[in-house]
């Protein structure tokens, strides 16, 4: 049985450089470690230096775990190159939406259905970063009492484009006359109520990930899930606005409880004290943070949640190598 792994990341943008850092603070059992991108040259994380190799899909032989950082679609690395690692013997982490409805895929948060790691058939898909906070904060309040609906409204840092988004920020705050590149507006001292093209009934893709993706991941068709997601002047660290509906009573004592004995959560609850989550203090940590945790005063099953992650490691990178430590605890 193997104790250590040749693992492969493949990209090295502000993901692909977050999985490089998480793997190495975690202690994962790499063999050897592989860094693919489009083109080879160096780069250094935390001081450390990587040699990054252009990737081919010979370069995926030998490969036990491969996780795909990078972007999504015909021109990203995952739809040419998952299916060549997979064939090769490699096990496929894909952080981009390219395999995460397919129904031979599973689509997997640790903390809530990790037992559909054990259903891969060689490709196993990560998230999109927003499904990810928000199922970790809802589902052991699903265990205990069932939802029926749920209305979330995620305001989403500009990290969250990627390294684009962020240049365009903190270019904005310079003054800097730089073209618009990564948003189709300008984002310092605004907010943009449009991530992703608009689909059926106006909603835009990031929206429609939030509700397909709940759905696959707690293995329910019925739950109604309706989101708004906004993208926000923040860098780091992803913000949401939680409503739900549940199918039984639940007292704010129990769901406070039950939310404080779960795995990857950390409560910020005491309104008397102004106390509760922010992005700013959830950046470089890998807990999703719950807050303002209370009842609607007219509807009866109703609740609210504020809730908090970095979606650069918990939202994309962490869950990731957290995908690839389950794969490896079966394969030994």
């Amino acid at each position: 049985m193997k104790k250590k792994f040749n693992v492969a990341v493949v990209g090295v943008g502000a993901v692909g450089e977050e999985m490089l850092r998480v793997l190495a603070q975690r202690r994962f059992p790499i063999n050897e470690l592989k860094v693919f991108a489009r083109s080879s040259r160096e780069i250094f994380v935390d001081n450390q230096k990587y040699s990054v190799q252009k990737i081919s899909a010979e370069a995926f032989a030998g490969i036990d775990v491969a996780l795909f950082a990078g972007t999504e679609g015909e021109k990203g690395a995952a739809v040419t190159y998952a299916p060549e690692a997979k064939k090769r013997g490699a096990v496929v982490v894909d952080n981009g939406a390219d395999f995460r409805l397919k129904k031979d895929v599973p689509l997997v948060v640790p903390e809530v259905n990790p037992r559909d790691v054990k259903k891969h058939k060689g490709i196993i898909a990560n998230p999109n970063c927003s499904t990810i906070q928000f199922v970790v904060a809802i589902w052991p309040i699903y265990k205990a009492a069932g939802i029926k609906r749920a209305i979330v409204c995620s305001y989403q840092a500009v990290s969250g484009a990627g390294r684009g988004g962020v240049r365009q920020l903190e270019g904005e705050y310079k003054g800097e006359n730089a073209q618009i590149a990564a948003f189709a507006y300008r984002i310092s001292k605004n907010v943009i109520p449009q991530i992703g093209g608009f689909g059926p009934f106006d909603y835009t893709s990031e929206e429609w990930k939030m509700v397909n993706e709940t759905r696959k991941i707690l293995h329910d068709k019925k739950i109604r899930v309706s989101a708004t997601c906004v993208r926000v002047p923040v860098v780091t660290g992803h913000s949401e606005a939680v409503y739900l509906e549940t199918k039984k009573e639940i007292s704010l004592k129990r769901v406070r409880a039950i939310l404080s004995k779960s795995r990857g959560i950390k409560l910020i609850d005491k309104p008397e004290k102004s106390a509760f989550p922010l992005p700013i203090d959830a950046a470089g940590t890998d807990d999703v943070f719950i807050g303002r945790i209370r009842k609607d005063p007219f509807v009866k099953n109703g609740l609210w949640l504020w809730v908090v992650a970095d979606n650069l490691r918990k939202g994309a990178a962490l869950n990731a190598v957290q995908i690839a430590e389950l794969v490896c605890a079966i394969s030994k």
